[in-house]
């Protein structure tokens, strides 16, 4: 198992400014953190940061996600589905170049954005249409999909663990990230579900993120059991805090975002880091 801190609770591109940051990560014992791949225009970018990233030591993972309408997957124009593509093959260049063991998040729809209906059959096969053509260009760099199901008041393609695995099955194999957050919220048993999808054999990642988006511990998903879980089913990958304040108004204003959760960003990466630490240990 590793430790990884989602570098979104301090901004959406990682530059200069945050190697303070990552050192501070560093210290505090965790193995990598999980950098945005927001920005695909600038492949240099990414290698420079991997070459911070090998000397202060750690390994990292990615979150990607579809930018906007014009670069939608599940739309009927051609054009859009051809522009998600080439974002994705760009996002696959740039976690390359990043050294980026796993791809997470939503790039399978722009968030919040929605036709009104439950989604459709044809939406769901014009997306795997594309994630089809990526899979195998993340397989031959050698990297991990981690596709993460939010829940239904971000996105509406995929809301729950039962959809993520039907989806699977119709791409022909992808991994799964399980949110410990979304899940809180989609699923009526979030560690039934949990065990479901590692059944499956499809989960690939996990994010832990507290009902409120704050500190983890300090409030009511159900964090504890899942790491104890986990580590019962003999998960071996990552474990990383995702928490989110308003350092990144996009998306901030995406996923909802209108209040503090925690007084510091310390607080939540030294009493996360802590909390999942000992849970392990506990097991």
């Amino acid at each position: 198992m590793k430790i990884g801190m989602n570098m979104l609770l301090w901004t959406g591109h990682v530059t200069e400014q945050h190697v303070p940051v990552l050192q501070s990560l560093k210290a505090t014992g965790f193995d990598g953190v999980e950098i945005p791949v927001f920005d695909v225009s600038d492949e240099g970018h990414y290698r420079w940061l991997a070459g911070v990233l090998d000397d202060i030591g750690l390994e990292r993972t990615v979150v990607a996600l579809i930018p906007d309408e014009a670069h939608s997957p599940l739309v009927a124009d051609a054009a859009c589905r051809r522009r998600a593509a080439d974002h994705l093959r760009r996002v696959v260049d740039c976690t390359a170049l990043l050294g980026g063991q796993v791809v997470a998040g939503p790039w399978f729809q722009p968030l919040g954005v929605f036709s009104g209906e439950r989604p459709s059959e044809t939406e769901l096969e014009r997306c795997a249409e594309v994630h089809r053509e990526i899979l195998p260009l993340m397989a031959d760099a050698g990297i991990t999909p981690g596709l993460e199901p939010l829940n239904r008041f971000e996105a509406y393609l995929l809301n729950t663990c039962e959809q993520a695995i039907a989806y699977a099955e119709r791409v022909g194999g992808i991994g799964i990230l399980y949110d410990t957050f979304h899940a809180h919220i989609e699923e009526k048993n979030p560690i039934a579900a949990l065990r479901r999808l590692h059944a499956s054999g499809n989960l690939a990642h996990v994010h832990v993120s507290e009902n409120d988006r704050g500190t983890p511990g300090r409030g009511h998903a159900k964090i504890r059991e899942t790491i104890g879980v986990l580590q019962q089913l003999g998960y071996d990958g990552w474990l990383t805090i995702e928490a989110f304040g308003r350092a990144v108004p996009e998306l901030a204003a995406a996923t909802r975002v209108w209040r503090d959760f925690f007084a510091d960003p310390e607080e939540v990466y030294a009493e996360g880091f802590a909390l999942i630490r000992s849970c392990w240990d506990e097991t």
